[in-house]
């Protein structure tokens, strides 16, 4: 996984690295859910049946959005987590660019999470501090944090901070 999360002032954040914008999603995704996870809970969660589907994830406020769309998608991971109770597992995502703006369309394994034990409960995906770049071929980019490695592009790097 390359997702880190990192200490803020009264919330948590999360650094991301991928090699294009879909891993990029799928690494937040699975991220999220590292950091929500109690430690216990990792067996169980290997033995539950798997689910199987597609979902679809528009961001409504800014369509054509990158970071909209990223923090739409953490969004909507925590919504299916908490009140379908879907936790997410593995995911396939291309991410499909139309009139309407940009959609990830992703196929998803889940596991009911009814009774997976979570370590912290986040409120909200916020846009404090929120970036999601493109980094060139050779471009630095600092981790920013003492527990964040730095990162050598090309690829995509995302900042979220989460409100717990």
């Amino acid at each position: 996984m390359s997702a880190w999360i990192f200490p803020t002032t009264a919330d948590a954040g999360m650094r991301v690295y991928a090699p294009d914008f879909p891993s990029l999603l799928v690494e937040g995704a699975l991220g999220i859910q590292a950091y929500l996870l109690a430690p216990a809970a990792e067996p169980f969660i290997q033995r539950r049946p798997r689910h199987s589907g597609e979902w679809r994830v528009r961001s409504k406020h800014s369509p054509h959005d990158h970071a909209m769309l990223f923090v739409t998608w953490l969004e909507e991971i925590l919504y299916r987590n908490e009140v379908h109770q879907q936790w997410l597992t593995e995911a396939h995502v291309r991410v499909e660019n139309n009139a309407n703006g940009l959609e990830i369309v992703g196929q998803i394994s889940w596991i009911d999470s009814t009774d997976i034990e979570r370590e912290i409960e986040i409120k909200a995906v916020t846009t404090h501090e929120l970036t999601v770049t493109e980094a060139a071929s050779g471009e630095q980019v600092s981790g920013g944090h003492e527990s964040v490695p730095d990162f050598l592009g090309p690829g995509w790097y995302a900042n979220v901070v989460f409100d717990i």
